[in-house]
């Protein structure tokens, strides 16, 4: 009961600037058939050196959301990604590594008019095309983002994948394995991702919400937990909090990546 009055006084402050989509909205979306088009949406997928599970990925991207155009952009993979990838995906680019960069490049070349942004390290919910369809259906709408859930039960994943939400609600700030989606004009007007070594999907939510209302999917992108478990969960729990409190106190990002890459001991991928 306490709990549930934590997210209910948590969605009363948010409110005004986002729409928390309800089960029942979603209740069509399950039920999308292999016939129906979600609406021009094109995916945009930034990578390095992800050969290990790049088809993998792309194949359950690809039988989840293959009605929506699908461009991977490579950052200058050594392993081959780029090759491996080309044969699941409608278009292969390349760009100079760093995923706003990269983003931005992918940006570029879509054809549609709802741009996706996906981490090639998660896994989509089933009818995710119809459900982000719906929710840009409103028109006061500029874009949103899913919850995340990843698959592993201690308690430290919790922090990141549940506490960290309402958290995010509250501080109005958010990251980018939610997988943002935006319309292509939001996209323009703020002039994409800034293209900054760390920070840069909590700057682009920042300006994209100064634009008009977000929508909150409640269906989970199944996030992975390779690099808490590279680095240390709590090491990179607390890195990412530590990171996120200075953020807010206007620390300059130069300063932020720094300490990332200090305390992470690898750059950021």
């Amino acid at each position: 009961m306490r709990g549930e009055r934590f997210r209910e006084a948590i969605h009363a402050l948010s409110l005004h600037d986002v729409i928390i989509l309800t089960k029942p909205e979603l209740s069509n979306a399950k039920k999308e058939s292999a016939n129906t088009r979600s609406g021009p949406i094109s995916i945009i997928v930034p990578v390095l050196n992800e050969a290990a599970t790049i088809e993998r990925f792309l194949k359950r991207l690809g039988e989840r959301a293959g009605r929506a155009e699908l461009i991977v952009v490579d950052g200058g993979s050594s392993d081959g990604t780029f090759e491996l990838a080309q044969h699941h995906c409608d278009r292969c680019l390349r760009a100079s590594p760093g995923r706003a960069v990269q983003m931005n490049t992918g940006a570029r070349a879509a054809s549609a008019d709802t741009l996706w942004f996906l981490h090639a390290d998660c896994e989509v919910p089933a009818g995710c095309l119809k459900q982000i369809s719906d929710a840009l259906r409103h028109p006061q709408v500029v874009g949103g983002f899913f919850r995340i859930r990843i698959p592993n039960g201690r308690v430290v994943y919790r922090l990141t994948d549940s506490f960290a939400h309402y958290a995010g609600l509250l501080l109005r700030m958010r990251f980018g394995d939610h997988g943002f989606f935006c319309r292509r004009s939001g996209f323009e007007e703020i002039g994409g991702f800034p293209e900054v070594p760390l920070m840069e999907d909590a700057e682009f939510f920042g300006k994209l919400r100064r634009l008009g209302r977000i929508a909150i999917i409640p269906s989970r992108l199944i996030s992975s937990p390779r690099r808490y478990e590279r680095i240390g969960p709590w090491r990179l729990t607390l890195t990412y909090g530590l990171i996120a409190l200075l953020y807010l106190l206007r620390v300059p990002i130069p300063v932020l990546a720094r300490i990332y890459r200090r305390t992470c001991a690898q750059l950021k991928v």
